[in-house]
């Protein structure tokens, strides 16, 4: 009898999952959901089942939380692999017409911890560029690059709309071949969320980055924050077995 009753109770909250997702895609992105008292009056189902349906949904990637505004409609989700590739060739092989909207562009000093990452000296200039970067039109990522400023002489007049990297390339002849990058699950607050058009507390992806060229010299240090709605980093793990030797079959 309980096994049963298990299995109603499951279908009916895949159901009336079925059904918000039906008018989800109807909404725009971010559009504010109805509290779940009010789908709970609107399904005639109980609270406990909706906000089981929304956990799929929110599982899905349909819908993203902020704690205390509520449950919002999901945007396209744009995946990262482990390839080093720039935004903007990123946002172009998937389709998207990628820019970038300067906000700051000026020289500060190194400091002593951006100075270690770069190989150079705390008191040593840096070019540090602001941007918003998007994808039709829709704010994806904040950016922030420090370039040390003996290697980009005159960059300030050159800041790019497009791809910073194939500005480095073609004026300055550096590449930036490899990549030491840590990724870390935030939540933004409301300067970050405003200028990417979320809600405060939304959830979001900062990686920073320490690009290096042919010869492992540190060219870039680059603190980049994603919308968690609209971004997520995908990539294969293999695990070797326990032996050591790749592709051998796993001990039971």
């Amino acid at each position: 009898m309980s096994e049963t009753l298990g299995r109603d109770a499951m279908l009916k909250h895949e159901r009336i999952r079925d059904m918000l997702l039906a008018d989800i895609r109807r909404r725009p992105p971010h559009t504010l959901l109805p509290t779940e008292r009010e789908l709970a009056a609107t399904y005639e189902v109980s609270r406990a089942t909706v906000r089981r349906a929304l956990d799929l949904l929110e599982d899905g990637g349909s819908v993203y939380r902020v704690q205390g505004a509520g449950t919002f409609v999901s945007g396209p989700l744009i995946s990262k692999t482990l390839s080093l590739t720039s935004f903007s060739e990123d946002m172009v092989s998937r389709g998207l017409t990628p820019e970038s909207r300067l906000l700051a562009a000026d020289e500060v000093p190194a400091g002593a911890d951006i100075a270690a990452d770069l190989a150079i000296q705390p008191t040593d200039l840096l070019v540090r560029l602001f941007r918003v970067r998007l994808a039709n039109d829709v704010p994806i990522c904040l950016e922030t690059v420090h370039l040390p400023a003996a290697k980009v002489p005159g960059l300030l007049a050159k800041v790019p709309h497009g791809s910073l990297y194939e500005l480095l390339e073609r004026e300055y002849r550096l590449t930036v071949v490899r990549a030491d990058q840590v990724v870390q699950a935030i939540v933004l607050d409301h300067g970050e969320a405003a200028l990417l058009g979320v809600a405060p507390g939304a959830a979001a992806l900062r990686i920073r980055r320490i690009g290096l060229d042919d010869r492992d010299r540190p060219l870039e240090f680059t603190t980049s924050v994603y919308r968690g709605d609209r971004y997520d980093l995908r990539f294969a793990v293999r695990r070797d077995a326990p032996n050591g030797r790749a592709g051998s079959a796993p001990a039971t």
